[in-house]
């Protein structure tokens, strides 16, 4: 599953290192060389539009320092190298190295979009020892957003409510998921999202993990829940499908262990 490796160490401040790793980010995109899919040096960053001002600590990858950086337009990439959005890297590179992408991602994005403050337009500049930009003349503070969201698999006897979610990039059948309303609770966002979506009350919720996941900037958070009352009425706006798996259906295809998704459909699949 993406998350941190236990070799990352965050930081707030840079360090002044010769060879850091740098993470140059476009519009969501990394940029990355065209055959080893490594990372480009300072001075490939540079050449690609990468400056001063919009590079950002990140941490440290074991011995690695790794900061990021923006780039806004349409640059084209340096000679040898591409710009790959970060699914399109899922088993091609190294797991730790793309949970630290997928970390610095958030930050650049928050670094490219908190550049003038939200209230009064002025400049923001960064604060020595926080991940907290400031305005310079209202003082207003913006810190990294992130986005909670929900997940629940839930489970009517030895069956699993499983949907297609209509925006769904890979159209496989997933847990039921959603967003975070002002002022909600993770278990009062569960209950809603499922009532919303299929119609259905659950009750015994269960965490069961979470994980972050940098598109753009969520928190996932999994629960398993076991059905109360009421029959599926899909909301045709989120779902195209929902419908129970029981231990002689044929349930999804498995997937690697990418997402948090996986892990928990897999974790109730029947044993073959």
């Amino acid at each position: 599953m993406l998350k941190s490796p236990l070799t990352f160490r965050l930081l707030i401040d840079p360090l002044p290192v010769p060879d850091p790793l740098t993470f140059v980010f476009n519009g969501g995109q990394l940029l990355i060389h065209e055959a080893s899919l490594a990372l480009p040096s300072m001075s490939v960053a540079a050449a690609a539009g990468a400056d001063e001002r919009s590079i950002q600590p990140v941490g440290m990858l074991g011995s690695r320092y790794c900061h990021a950086a923006w780039i806004e337009g349409d640059p084209a990439a340096p000679e040898g190298y591409v710009w790959r959005g970060l699914r399109s890297l899922f088993g091609a590179v190294d797991e730790d190295l793309l949970a630290v992408a997928g970390r610095a991602s958030q930050i650049a994005e928050w670094a490219r979009t908190h550049r003038f403050c939200g209230a009064c337009g002025s400049p923001m500049e960064r604060v020595r020892g926080e991940r907290c930009f400031k305005c310079t003349s209202c003082a207003m503070t913006a810190y990294p957003r992130i986005s909670p969201a929900m997940m629940v698999l839930i489970r009517k006897g030895d069956s699993y409510l499983m949907a297609m979610h209509v925006a769904s990039p890979s159209k496989r059948f997933t847990p039921l998921a959603g967003f975070l309303e002002a002022g909600e609770s993770i278990e009062d966002a569960v209950h809603r999202e499922v009532f919303e979506e299929v119609g259905l009350r659950v009750h015994n919720l269960k965490y069961f993990s979470s994980q972050s996941w940098p598109f753009p900037h969520s928190l996932m958070i999994a629960f398993t829940a076991d059905y109360l009352d009421g029959e599926i009425r899909i909301d045709a706006g989120e779902l195209s499908e929902a419908r129970w798996f029981g231990p002689d259906d044929e349930w999804p295809e498995r997937v690697p262990h990418i997402s948090i998704s996986s892990v928990l459909v897999d974790a109730h699949r029947p044993r073959s």
